[in-house]
């Protein structure tokens, strides 16, 4: 007999249906799986035989046939093994359930019959509503992250009996939706106002973080770089539920979305090693998985040394740092992640770290210090908005008890900012400035005479590639923003300035 239940894969962060069709016919005992199935899937058949004998089910002698169409598309994971477990046991009769079409079925079967979580349930039950699909049978332990997709009947079982319960008309209960509600006591991991002194690169934080400029701080070893740049998630807005959603769907295709939370709250803060291979910063491997910089996606990537990492994988961020997407491309298999994510970077001024400081001595020769800038590339250095200098402190500053502004403060004016831009861009698609094309940049960037003549020179002065320049206008007009001006001023042109022109020797004495 001829059995069909919908099952459900993924194609990157998108899902697509599976139908499993599974035919079975008395004859000598096999079980056989086609429509190209990964390891994982071809493996279901011993989960599947075990987890319907220990269920108290009888498996019987059949000859089984289990297709996966579309029989084209690869099939990884093993989401499938409740469909395939189901549509056997509709096909020998063991099960008589009319209304199996109605459901899709999602879950990994363990020896003795229960259910075992699955990654990736949030973007399969997205993708399958946009298909028509509205009755959704999960394991229990994915029930949280379910329950935040909306229009969804969902169902959470325990085990392989209770999904056949379920469809023989036992009361199920179905998962009650959560609301999305961001707790607004969220302490950041560490608050701006534990960081003594250093008000210039507070400054230039709080302009990044309103506009999602990329930034580059330089010091020596010990001067809070770490510090400032584990501020920047607790000054960013609070994300909004189509934010956490965007979210929640990549690190729930990674496996790290936690059972009790079934949802990212919190603006993703990822910190790779600088040995950390390419493929899991861009994403990649057999799998064609995200990597970091899609992990960061809405948040902060932050490389700290930046020019110890390998030259190869630096300029790797390039496109996703232009595009904010990153296609991952493998052998037999293309998917394309969001990456639109806020680069922040640190480094020593030189390889020993002390040039320029006032409490230690370079020991470093000029060209040591020009070889070590160097490993960070012009083009990479043009997608970087803004470069401060972050120096020593002396102790008096250091011990002071002086009260500083909170990093809840400083969120309210760049939550501000942020409206501004929201508003601004409501028809454009896009969020902040930093992502304005050149047609926006016209729109919305003029400047008067004054600052075109004072930029031009700059522009000749310093070599300035026209990106660099655009970059200059994007800052400023974040600048003009967080001062609530419509228009962009000298000032504001001037600062924005300060905080690109760098070149290689310069960011030698950053």
């Amino acid at each position: 007999m001829l059995a069909t239940v919908t099952g459900y894969a993924l194609d990157g962060i998108k899902g697509f249906p599976v139908e499993v069709e599974v035919f079975t016919q008395r004859g000598l005992p096999s079980f056989e799986t086609v429509g190209l199935p990964a390891s994982a899937v071809k493996e279901a058949k011993e989960r599947v035989r075990s987890a319907i004998k220990n269920s108290g089910f009888d498996f019987g002698s059949f000859r089984t046939v289990v297709n996966l169409a579309p029989a084209d598309v690869r099939k990884e994971g093993s989401a499938l093994d409740l469909a395939i477990a189901i549509g056997y046991l509709c096909s020998t009769e063991t099960v008589s359930a009319k209304n199996v079409s109605d459901y899709v079925f999602l879950g990994e079967l363990s020896l003795d019959g229960s259910l075992r979580r699955i990654n990736g349930v949030m973007p399969m039950l997205i993708s399958a509503l946009q298909e028509g699909f509205t009755k959704f049978v999960v394991p229990e332990s994915n029930a949280k992250e379910a329950s935040f997709v909306t229009g969804a009947e969902i169902y959470a079982v325990k085990s392989l009996s209770d999904a056949v319960n379920l469809l023989i008309g036992f009361d199920v209960p179905k998962v009650p939706c959560s609301g999305y509600d961001v707790d607004e006591d969220l302490i950041p991991e560490v608050d701006i106002s534990d960081i003594k002194g250093q008000l210039m690169a507070k400054r230039a934080l709080e302009i990044a973080v309103s506009g999602a400029h990329n930034l580059l701080m330089s010091g020596s070893p010990g001067t809070g770089k770490t510090m400032l740049a584990r501020c920047v998630t607790g000054l960013m807005p609070k994300m909004t539920f189509a934010e956490a959603v965007e979210v929640t769907k990549i690190h729930s295709v990674s496996g790290l979305i936690k059972e009790e939370e079934g949802i990212v709250m919190r603006r993703p803060f990822r910190t790779p090693h600088h040995t950390a291979s390419l493929f899991s910063i861009t994403g990649g491997g057999s799998k064609a998985t995200p990597g970091e910089v899609s992990l960061a996606h809405n948040g902060v990537l932050f490389l700290d040394e930046m020019p110890e990492y390998p030259r190869k994988t630096l300029e790797a961020l390039r496109q996703p740092l232009e595009d904010g997407v990153i296609t991952v491309s493998r052998v037999g298999r293309t998917a394309e992640y969001p990456a639109d994510f806020m680069l922040i970077a640190s480094m020593n001024p030189c390889p020993c770290g002390y040039f320029g400081s006032s409490v230690k001595q370079c020991t470093c020769t000029p060209r040591e210090i020009l070889n070590y800038v160097s490993k960070i590339s012009g083009p990479l250095l043009d997608r970087i908005d803004i470069y401060i200098e972050v120096n020593n402190i002396e102790y008096d500053e250091f011990r002071s008890s002086a009260p500083s502004e909170t990093s809840a403060k400083v969120r309210e004016r760049v939550e501000r900012a942020r409206e501004i831009q929201r508003k601004r861009f409501a028809e454009d698609g896009i969020y902040v400035n930093s992502r304005m094309n050149n047609r926006l940049i016209k729109k919305y960037c003029a400047i008067d005479a004054e600052s075109e003549e004072m930029l031009g020179k700059i522009f000749k002065a310093r070599n300035l590639s026209p990106r660099a320049a655009t970059r200059i206008l994007k800052t400023a007009r974040t600048i003009a923003d967080l001062a609530g001006r419509d228009g962009i001023t000298f000032d504001d042109v001037a600062e924005a300035i300060q905080y690109k022109t760098a070149d290689k020797k310069e960011m030698a004495s950053l």
